[in-house]
């Protein structure tokens, strides 16, 4: 399903690749056959107004908006187990998935980065790919309900794969726990998280005797930038491990 490849580009890090390729992309929504014409125009249009932007000013924009704080983080486990060990499982899971669809992965990409998922979904057929969609398909109503809260295009992308995956989510509960949710991207927010992070140091300081595990700043609250090789807007295509590669189907559920 070209579609998963079109939102996971639009989705990643902005590369020149998404302006060179409008036109195809732009075809690929249009012609999709689950998609309702509402969805179809609201990313198109998204593509079209992104596409005008310089491309150092829509990079400055994503950062802003996907790059402080969690509530809009693109690793999908974030908002289900945050940083415990389930986590950690969850990963290890859904990339067993990822080999028996035969996705190569680099050993330093996570494997619950949105555009990576979708281009996973887009080796799926219909069905398959919409029970995935389905089981995260909270997360996605959360993600776009805080997109519109921002009055941010990328909203129509999470609707679009909400749409998809034809889950009953009650929108109506979630717009309002949204609606009081406090602002993680400002300073003031990035700074209080900072402070009450404890900073402690053993020993004696005029012994220059520091605890190693005293805590740093926060970087991932601001910086949720994807590795290089994670964005793979340029490529457009799936990176297929030859069949003697591929690992056995796996029996574990889903991640």
């Amino acid at each position: 399903m070209q579609v998963f490849k079109v939102i996971s580009a639009l989705m990643d890090y902005p590369q020149e690749g998404v302006i060179q390729h409008k036109d195809e992309l732009k075809n690929i929504i249009v012609s999709d056959q689950i998609l309702t014409d509402e969805s179809k125009q609201a990313m198109c249009g998204f593509l079209e107004a992104q596409c005008k932007l310089d491309i150092l000013d829509w990079q400055s924009d994503y950062d802003a908006l996907f790059e402080r704080g969690r509530n809009l983080s693109l690793l999908l486990f974030e908002h289900v187990h945050g940083e415990s060990r389930d986590r950690g499982q969850a990963m290890v899971d859904l990339m067993e998935q990822y080999k028996t669809a035969g996705l190569a992965l680099d050993k330093n990409e996570l494997p619950d980065y949105i555009p990576l998922f979708l281009e996973f979904l887009s080796t799926q057929d219909r069905e398959n790919a919409q029970a995935w969609l389905m089981d995260v398909s909270h997360i996605l109503a959360v993600l776009a309900t805080r997109l519109e809260e921002r009055d941010s295009g990328y909203a129509s992308l999470f609707n679009a794969l909400l749409e998809m995956s034809q889950a009953t989510v009650d929108m109506t509960e979630i717009r309002e726990a949204v609606a009081k949710e406090e602002a993680d991207y400002t300073n003031e927010a990035i700074d209080k998280v900072w402070e009450d992070e404890a900073i402690t140091f053993g020993g004696n300081a005029t012994e220059g005797g520091a605890n190693p595990s005293a805590t740093s700043c926060p970087s991932d609250l601001i910086n949720n930038k994807p590795t290089q090789k994670q964005s793979r807007v340029d490529e457009m295509t799936v990176n297929i491990m030859p069949p003697s590669q591929t690992a056995a189907p796996s029996t574990e559920a889903r991640g």
